[in-house]
């Protein structure tokens, strides 16, 4: 009696264990964890939607001001005829140089806008499109049209086109005076034709002058990577509204070095509408020849000044010159808006109306006066080879 429940006993023993290794083996989740709790299958996990605007985390990115603005972004192929040679069909030239094409050859330059209104206005720079004979643009949906050019300003470097096409995406304007350095921003733009890209980067500087890119310089200076073909396309806030069209890099091996340049909107836009409304832009011009005043220069001339710019010459019967402004004079203000440098007098005087009257505070030796002066329209722009 003992020996069978013995067996019975250890048969039992020896079942249990098998369907333990069993158990184990093939379903472990069956198996009670530490706290006596069973471990159930994994819930579905709902991920919340990431805040807009500003309050946005880092883990969102900026995907939502890349999805508003990079709609508008465009590019543009400008293409320019190569002229035939009027010696061309001279037998002694043909002996010397060859037959060369029988057909001009075109020349294309690619680029980038931004489309800026929904009747079709389009901003770029003046450098993608000069002296092109055909501008085509393609939309980021695909769509492709021929632009006209309706006017240009080569002193900003801008230029305004415009498309015949429907239901186009129009970019937001933003509030360029509004940036701060170290604010994040984005380059839009088609950059060696690669197909529209998106770059960040974080505001740079604000204000570079004086770099030889145009006559008006106030540019936003950005590390957010511009690239050949990046030039006209938009420079947009993490909001993906437009804050400068950008221009211009500084490099050696003519890819990007971390140093950008854009134009400011705010300047971009008065540039568009004027050339919209007269296919110009209308400047004021006093006819003065200007220079940064140093500490140096005002301790040479004893000047009780050490801020403003020194007039170094004055056109004969220009606006100055009838007004009474002399060289030697240092402009320190024009009308009520201080001047510290030739960029802001620069500035000032071209948003002066043709034929109005200005007040010209300036500094002659130890006396402090004001000129009276009627502003003239600034003279068409005579850009040199190298532009």
């Amino acid at each position: 009696m003992l020996r069978r429940t013995w067996l019975v006993f250890s048969q039992a023993v020896t079942v249990a264990v098998a369907l333990l290794f069993v158990v184990v083996t093939l379903k472990p989740e069956w198996l009670p964890r530490s706290g006596g709790s069973m471990v159930l299958p994994a819930p579905t996990i709902v991920q919340a939607a990431a805040p807009a605007g500003a309050a946005a985390s880092a883990a969102a990115g900026y995907s939502g001001a890349a999805r508003r603005a990079a709609p508008a972004v465009v590019s543009i192929v400008a293409s320019k005829l190569r002229r035939k040679n009027p010696h061309a069909d001279d037998p002694r030239f043909r002996f010397f140089f060859g037959d060369g094409p029988d057909t001009p050859q075109a020349q294309t330059g690619l680029g980038s806008g931004v489309i800026v209104s929904p009747e079709g206005y389009l901003l770029t720079n003046n450098h993608v499109i000069e002296g092109a004979d055909d501008i085509d643009v393609q939309l980021a949906d695909g769509r492709q049209g021929r632009a006209r050019v309706v006017g240009a300003d080569p002193e900003t470097d801008l230029a305004v086109l415009k498309i015949e096409l429907d239901r186009l995406p129009v970019i937001a304007f933003g509030n360029a005076p509004l940036l701060q350095v170290g604010d994040v921003v984005l380059a839009i733009g088609n950059p060696f034709n690669v197909g529209q890209t998106v770059t960040a980067g974080i505001v740079s500087a604000l204000g570079r002058n004086q770099l030889g890119l145009s006559t008006f310089e106030n540019f936003i200076q950005t590390d957010a990577a511009i690239n050949p073909g990046n030039s006209g396309g938009a420079l947009v806030d993490t909001q993906g509204n437009l804050v400068g069209i950008n221009t211009a890099i500084f490099s050696r091996s003519g890819g990007s070095l971390g140093i950008g340049f854009a134009i400011p909107v705010d300047t971009a836009r008065q540039v568009l509408e004027s050339l919209v409304a007269d296919g110009r832009v209308t400047r004021g011009w006093i006819g003065v020849e200007p220079r940064d005043l140093t500490p140096e220069i005002a301790e040479t001339f004893g000047l009780p000044v050490k801020a403003g710019v020194l007039i170094t010459g004055v056109l004969q019967d220009g606006p100055a010159s009838k007004g009474g402004l002399r060289p030697g004079d240092v402009v320190l203000r024009i009308d009520d808006a201080p001047v510290a440098n030739t960029a802001e007098l620069l500035s000032a005087v071209a948003a002066l109306k043709p034929q109005s009257r200005a007040k010209i505070g300036v500094q002659r030796g130890a006396q402090a006066l004001d000129v009276t002066l009627t502003v003239a329209q600034r003279p068409q722009a005579v850009r040199g080879p190298e532009r």
